[in-house]
């Protein structure tokens, strides 16, 4: 049995389901609800989270559609981590704490109504439970003090009539067919982007919903924090993810709480780009706001433990060290840029993706950042985010891009389609920015980036940019290279998110970090199919940061270009238009689609 998310099941999910799926169909059929659909692994919009079971079936008070979102749990004793109240530890999984189950499927619930156009305004019809049907009280005592709610509760095996009567109370004796159907068709309402709701996240209230290993990291760092104020504890927080997988919504979310809290709290990035649009789209103004987003070489001169909690949102950009041109004499110390991030706070939280570190010089992986953090005598939890929120929720696109770049040990293999994104093939720069502007005039967020393989050259006197991407007869500017507009243009911060930034080529500099509905890739010269395999050619790569052969080897170049090819790939979050100048490049990427 194949799932729909475009990959076979492990036999631990098959040895899952085996036991507990007909758990719960025996319930319902002794709680005579047989009509009552069950949609089993139900995939979240926009995101690769499943939910276990979603039932469904017909209101039995309004008569309308109804949902109760199932998390199936077999566990047989857990009990409260710590001091905490959403935190818990579960006998056989580990020491690491997970999220509260019940508090789980609250935030299934959330984002279920989130996002699925048919249940807008009927949020009331959707209810969430955690079923430990192998579970007694006693097993699992701590857990059922957690106050239930209308989308969280908690039944044990030893309540399975309550459960039943739960269920009852809820489902008419019907056909839920229907309803199935409903929410299986649901038209998907356009995500949040992360720009458009951190105002609200940061100045005002908590507007994102976490997802598992999300709500994991996210309560484990408040946990941390909390735990640091009371005892003078130190703890570093490493969140690692992929592209996508949510790491700056929990980074937002994070400093709106923190900030709430009156924690000492800043939000560090080592990118301009990203860090500016924070300060304009966040901030809104407000220069209290604006002082919370800093960058990673802002912490030279601070004191040990001067805050409570750094945030380092794209950890992967550390570089070696905080100095540049502008650093004054007496702080050219040598120090690491990572001690500097290690000992500003008593919680810092590294938010990082191997796989894009895209310069040479930035040496953010979990294995520095552990290394460092041994030297002080620092503990570091590591958290693991295996879900995808960008690309339209599809890890089996991630995973074709890694493929097609043969990054991650991952094969070449056909791109198979995901209804919820879009993959083409563009046979020329025209059919590209054409497939871009008609998105654009659809009301959707379009951006076209490439490899930096062209010159880069600064505005003309009147203000106008130079079209240096030049592809036979197609010809545009990239975007602008400094932080001022200049000619309607807007500055290079902004590019991703302004939406006078369509009409310029973005580089992976200012795309990294941002995503928009449809992105469009031009993969440029340096990278080029030939004979069964790719060839990098560094001549024809303009970036004056990957010149240096001494500084930057062939190997490491052709790792640097590989992964900004993959950044530039997986911004979209519905679809993405790849073309290449390089007729064999582009027969081969199209025999893949």
């Amino acid at each position: 049995m194949k799932c729909a998310t475009g990959r076979y099941p492990s036999p631990g999910e098959r040895r899952s389901w085996s036991r507990s799926l007909p758990v719960l169909a025996a319930d319902l059929h002794d709680a005579g609800l047989s009509g009552v659909e069950m949609l089993v692994e139900f995939q979240l919009p926009l995101t690769s989270k499943r939910a276990d079971v979603v039932l469904a079936g017909v209101d039995r008070r309004t008569g309308l559609p109804g949902y109760v979102v199932v998390e199936l749990k077999q566990w047989t004793d857990a009990e409260r981590f710590e001091d905490s109240d959403e935190l818990v530890v579960v006998g056989g999984y580990g020491s690491r704490p997970v999220t509260h189950p019940a508090a789980q499927v609250s935030d299934y619930v959330d984002y279920l109504t989130d996002f699925t156009a048919s249940l807008a305004d009927s949020g009331q019809s959707v209810r969430g439970v955690a079923y430990l049907h192998n579970a007694t009280d006693y097993g699992v005592s701590d857990l059922l003090a957690f106050g239930a709610t209308r989308d969280g509760r908690m039944f044990t095996g030893q309540r399975r009539a309550e459960f039943q009567a739960y269920l009852s109370d809820i489902f008419a004796p019907t056909s839920g067919a229907s309803a199935a159907d409903q929410l299986v068709g649901s038209a998907i309402r356009p995500s949040r982007q992360l720009m458009a709701a951190a105002a609200d996240e940061v100045q005002r209230r908590e507007v994102f919903t976490l997802l598992d290993e999300q709500k994991d990291a996210y309560n484990y760092v408040l946990h941390s924090v909390r735990r640091a104020a009371q005892s003078n504890t130190k703890t570093a927080v490493v969140i690692s993810g992929g592209p996508g997988s949510g790491k700056s919504v929990i980074a937002l979310s994070l400093l709106g709480e923190l900030s709430r809290q009156g924690r000492t709290v800043i939000h560090a990035t080592g990118s301009q780009s990203f860090t500016q649009t924070l300060r304009k789209v966040a901030a809104q103004g407000n220069p209290r706001v604006r002082k919370a987003f800093l960058y990673f070489n802002s912490f030279m001169s601070m004191e040990p433990n001067s805050l409570d909690c750094v945030i380092l949102d794209e950890a992967h950009r550390i570089r070696e060290t905080s100095v540049n041109r502008y650093t004054r004499a007496e702080m050219r110390t040598g120090r690491a840029q990572v001690d500097e991030l290690l000992s500003v706070a008593h919680t810092p939280v590294f938010l990082l993706d191997q796989h894009q570190v895209v310069r040479p010089g930035e040496m953010g992986t979990v294995a520095d950042i552990r290394a460092a953090a041994a030297a002080r005598g620092i503990d570091v939890m590591q958290v693991d985010l295996d879900a995808q929120f960008r690309c339209g929720g599809s890890l089996e696109y991630v995973r074709w891009v890694e493929g097609l770049l043969g990054l991650g040990g991952t094969e070449a293999h056909q791109w198979i389609g995901d209804d919820h994104f879009s993959v083409e093939a563009m046979e020329s720069p025209e059919e590209l920015e054409a497939w871009l502007a008609a998105k654009q005039s659809g009301g959707f967020g379009a951006r076209l980036s490439a490899g930096y393989c062209w010159p880069w050259s600064d505005p003309r006197p009147d203000g106008s940019l130079v079209p240096d991407v030049q592809i036979g007869e197609w010809s545009r500017p990239w975007n602008l290279k400094g932080d001022r507009s200049v000619g309607g243009a807007p500055p290079a911060p902004l590019w991703a998110t302004d939406p006078a930034g369509f009409g310029q080529v973005g580089c992976v500099y200012t795309a990294q970090g941002f995503e928009y509905d449809f992105a469009g890739v031009i993969i440029g010269p340096d990278i080029v199919w030939r004979d069964e395999g790719w060839s990098i050619a560094r001549g024809a790569n303009k970036d004056p940061s990957l010149r240096s052969l001494t500084q930057v080897p062939d190997a490491d170049f052709d790792r640097l270009v590989r992964n900004i090819y993959k950044v530039l790939l997986t911004r979209g979050m519905q679809g993405v238009g790849i073309y290449s100048p390089d007729d064999e490049t582009l027969r081969h990427i199209a025999s893949l689609i």
